[in-house]
This record gives structure tokens, C-alpha cells and sequence, in this order.
């Protein structure tokens, strides 16, 4: 190679290098730097702190997913997952309210899938597609996840979504998630047993709540008033004093509203209890919590407003202490 070959070649990757600029190959986006939090448009914020990286990773629908090292900055969107497009989520499956969780030395995506070309039901004229929590695994936080179990982990003529993660007292890992309401018509929430390895299920699952048992969600039926049927986005916790709750998200009329509900033996068993006021502004929702690396308790959340003519959902950070017995939202929180 001539010198003044090899010179333009380096010149150019040093532009590009300094740029942050990023060809699309195999469908990439190009990826951004310095991204504040309140640019990205992204439904169900979800974000995993990742101590042995010292970095911030950010997923949600979309199947995409944001770094950071300090929350200010974002960088992305990467793909991250591989689809089999063998299996019965097919070529391009919607990816929502993905979740990413390390549990014993490996990383998991926890997301709902759906396959638009498949039907499983039809309920009052309304066709429902396949439509499943799942869970994929990795070895890195910022992939690529891909399959590596059973190929269903909850029965495959229910329409489930919003799955999430949790270790219970009896030290088993359970899956927490919803059957949606366009199927049963009053949204369930659930759990169900994993297998050691989050390969696959175990058992069947069992009933926690109803979207009805919630008195705060609010709706119109038949020109009357009555609770929401919606169950969206559960997330549990535990406060200081031991006490297991779970934030999850309805709609107030038309508003996405987020309440909590506490488990009065503290397992998942329940009884749950649900609180009377929700604990976000109207309009945020579909929240999770995450520990900054300084120790400070965060809730993640997306906003819904109209831009442009389109509805868009923006990703916030909420402040929240968990100190006491029960979880308080201090308010909005920018790094």
C-alpha cells in the first residue's frame, strides 16, 4: 500500500472515530454519543446497573438497548437481541417491555413477544395474536441475547406480556407477569416457577391478583364507572423493613397511572394488598427501580404526550426511598 493511500485511509477512520459515527450493518442503527435521557424515545424504560462494568444499561420496547456511565450521557441504540426466526415468534416479532436481569453469573432478557401472523384466539370480534413473555440469555449486559431453553414458558394459547423477575423466600426463582385483558377481559397478574437455570418453566401458574381488585384504575362500562381492566408492567421490591411490594400500572380514564400493591406475608403468595392512591403523576407509568451505583434508589418510568401529531413515550428518572415500610417518591431526579 502507497503512502499516500495508507495516509486517507487513517484520515478517514479518525474522522469517523471522532465523529461517533456508526454504519447500519445487519439492520444497526446508526448509533449516537452523548444522548441526554430526555432525547430518547423509548416505551418502558428498564435499567440495569451493572457493577462489574461500572455502566448504566438501558432497555425497553423496541428491543434495543442505551449505555451510560454516569445517566447524564447515553450512548446507542444497539441491537442486542438474535431472533430465531425458526420458532414461533417468526422473522420480525414486536419486542416490548424488555427487562434485564444477572442472576448467578449470567444475564437475562426478560421481554414480551409478539408474532402478528399468528392467531390464537378471538375474543367479542377482537383477534388475538401470539403474544408471550420470554426470557433470553447472554453472557455480557450488552449482549447479544438469544434463545436457550424451552421453547415456551407459559402456555401458548394465552396472551401474556410484561414478564418479570423475581427470587422469592423459598430462594426459587418465579417469573411475575400478565395475562392480558383483551383475552380474559379483566387483566390477571401471575407467577410462575423457574427452573434453576431460567431455561424454562415449572408447574402452572398462579393467580395474584386481578386489574379489578385495584381501586384506584378507573374506567367507563356501559355508560357506568367502574375499575380498569388493564394489568401492565409489574416490578417487585423490597423496602428497608423487609416488605415486598409491587409497582405496576392501569389507567385512570385516560390516563397511565402507576399504584403499588403490598404482599401482607411478604412472599409472592400475597395476600396483596392494593394502596388507594397511585404514586406517579398522571401520565407516567410502567416504571422499575434500580440502585445507582452511590447507592441511590431510582425509579425509571415513561411519560405519554403528543408531539408533532404523534404520541410519543420519553424515559424519566424518579427519586424514590425505601427506607420505611413502604416505598415514597420524592420526586423527578436528573443526574
Amino acid at each position: 500500500m502507497n503512502t499516500q493511500k495508507r495516509y486517507w485511509i487513517v484520515l478517514v477512520m479518525s474522522l469517523v472515530l471522532l465523529s461517533g459515527w456508526v454504519p447500519k450493518v445487519n439492520g444497526q442503527r446508526q448509533i449516537r454519543h452523548d444522548i441526554s435521557l430526555d432525547a430518547i424515545r423509548l416505551s418502558d424504560p428498564a435499567i440495569l446497573a451493572d457493577s462489574s462494568s461500572r455502566m448504566y444499561y438501558m432497555t425497553g420496547t423496541g428491543g434495543r438497548l442505551w449505555k451510560s456511565k454516569d445517566l447524564k450521557k447515553w450512548s446507542g441504540p444497539f441491537n442486542v437481541v438474535d431472533i430465531d426466526s425458526s420458532s414461533w415468534m417468526g422473522k420480525r416479532p414486536a419486542i416490548w417491555a424488555a427487562e434485564l436481569h444477572q442472576y448467578k453469573g449470567k444475564y437475562y432478557y426478560f421481554a414480551t413477544f409478539t408474532n402478528n401472523d399468528v392467531i390464537i384466539d378471538t375474543v367479542a370480534g377482537t383477534e388475538v395474536p401470539r403474544r408471550a413473555s420470554y426470557v433470553l440469555r447472554s453472557d455480557r449486559p450488552d449482549g447479544p441475547y438469544s434463545a436457550f431453553g424451552d421453547e415456551d414458558y407459559l402456555p401458548a394459547d394465552w396472551a401474556t406480556l410484561d414478564g418479570t423477575f423475581w427470587e422469592d423466600e423459598d430462594h426459587k426463582p418465579y417469573m411475575v407477569f400478565c395475562h392480558e385483558w383483551l383475552q380474559t377481559g379483566d387483566g390477571t397478574m401471575e407467577k410462575i416457577q423457574l427452573k434453576e437455570d431460567l431455561s424454562g418453566s415449572i408447574g402452572e401458574s398462579k393467580l395474584l391478583f386481578l386489574a379489578s381488585d385495584s381501586p384506584w384504575s378507573k374506567g367507563h362500562k356501559d355508560g357506568k364507572v367502574g375499575p380498569n381492566v388493564v394489568t401492565d408492567g409489574p416490578y417487585l421490591f423490597r423496602t428497608a423493613t423487609d416488605r415486598l411490594g409491587m409497582i405496576w400500572t392501569s389507567w385512570v380514564f385516560d390516563e397511565y397511572t402507576q399504584g403499588v400493591a403490598y404482599s401482607k406475608s411478604g412472599t409472592l403468595d400475597g395476600p396483596w394488598i392494593q394502596e388507594a392512591k397511585t404514586i406517579t403523576p398522571p401520565n407516567f407509568g410502567h416504571g422499575m427501580l434500580f440502585q445507582t451505583f452511590e447507592g441511590k434508589w431510582l425509579m425509571a418510568a415513561h411519560s405519554h404526550r403528543e408531539e408533532n401529531g404523534r404520541y410519543i413515550r420519553i424515559p424519566h428518572l424518579f427519586e424514590v426511598d425505601l427506607s420505611g415500610d413502604e416505598l415514597e417518591i420524592i420526586g423527578p431526579y436528573t443526574p
